[in-house]
């Protein structure tokens, strides 16, 4: 057992006995939503994994401890501190650990501590990609690389809306990832059910899933899967209206000079005030849409 790992009672019970678990991330808590809506929305996708009869891990670094499985505690602790925790993925890991810090995972450090877990099914919102103007400034999500080399399953909503989908799915390709539309040809774009780019493969039951990711590990073949659900219909934004606010928010990230790891919380409170909050409910309802698949699939397999 990895020394650094410290599991909640249940997601051990639950491993030890074989039954079927999913993780979560929690960069949604601490950077995702203001409070105290993100612990809201936190505790509602763990109820949705439970509802579904799976056992929720939502996974977190508290006190340079990698936590699979967070205590309502924990949540609220990230919930509060929201901005000052800082976001984890595969390069901070070991430096809050030493560091004995917090970090709330993205999707790329949650993946890592899920496959050192022993999970291989994660639900998120959306993941990252290629941002838009890359060509300049090589903004390129690190989620894209973990999902080459890591034996996770990921379901999203596709690809977060305010990047560039088209050149995010070049990336996936060139690396070997398989990018899989549950019941859509069509890859989502987060607060949209369209993109206007296709998919790899289209899958129609969260069995014919399983029995991809479970032939993936069976060929030793490595890497992640992308499950692309689309939100819910009457939780969806218009297109149309999306692509202004994006506009808009990515102008003002430019003239203040947000880059980097910060770019996307910054440009998703954005588009939350720019919409009126409606983002927020489709953020939160797509969430729970995907821990419902991601929980099924788990159970298949």
């Amino acid at each position: 057992m990895n020394v650094h790992l410290e599991y909640a009672p249940e997601v051990r019970l639950a491993l030890d006995e074989g039954r079927p678990v999913i993780a979560l991330e929690s960069t949604i808590i601490s950077h995702g939503f203001p409070y105290p809506a993100n612990v809201q929305c936190a505790l509602e996708a763990e109820r949705v994994a439970r509802e579904e009869g799976v056992t929720p891990a939502t996974i977190a670094i508290i006190g340079g401890k990698l936590k699979v499985g967070l205590s309502a505690e924990e949540i609220e602790h990230l919930g509060t501190a929201g901005g000052a925790v800082a976001k984890a993925s595969r390069r901070d890991i070991p430096v809050l650990v030493a560091a004995g810090a917090d970090g709330a995972t993205t999707v790329a450090g949650t993946m890592v501590v899920a496959a050192l877990a022993g999970i291989r099914v994660f639900a998120t919102g959306g993941i990252g990609g290629v941002h838009r103007g890359a060509h300049s400034s090589m903004d390129v999500s690190a989620d894209l690389l973990e999902l080459s080399r890591t034996e996770v399953a990921v379901v999203c909503a596709g690809a977060k809306s305010i990047l560039d989908i088209g050149l995010t799915l070049e990336v996936l390709e060139t690396h070997g990832v398989p990018v899989i539309g549950y019941r859509t040809d069509e890859l989502p774009a987060f607060y949209t059910r369209t993109s206007g780019h296709d998919v790899d493969w289209r899958l129609d039951s969260a069995e014919e899933i399983a029995d991809v990711v479970r032939a993936r590990r069976e060929l030793g073949m490595g890497g992640g899967t992308v499950i692309a659900n689309p939100i819910p219909e009457q939780y969806a934004l218009d297109p149309e209206l999306v692509d202004e606010w994006i506009s808009a928010a990515l102008l003002a990230a430019s003239s203040a000079g947000v880059h980097g790891k910060a770019i996307t919380p910054f440009l998703l409170a954005l588009i939350h005030d720019l919409s009126g909050g409606s983002s927020e409910e489709a953020n939160k309802q797509l969430v729970y849409n995907n821990v419902r698949l991601a929980s099924r699939i788990a159970r298949a397999l």
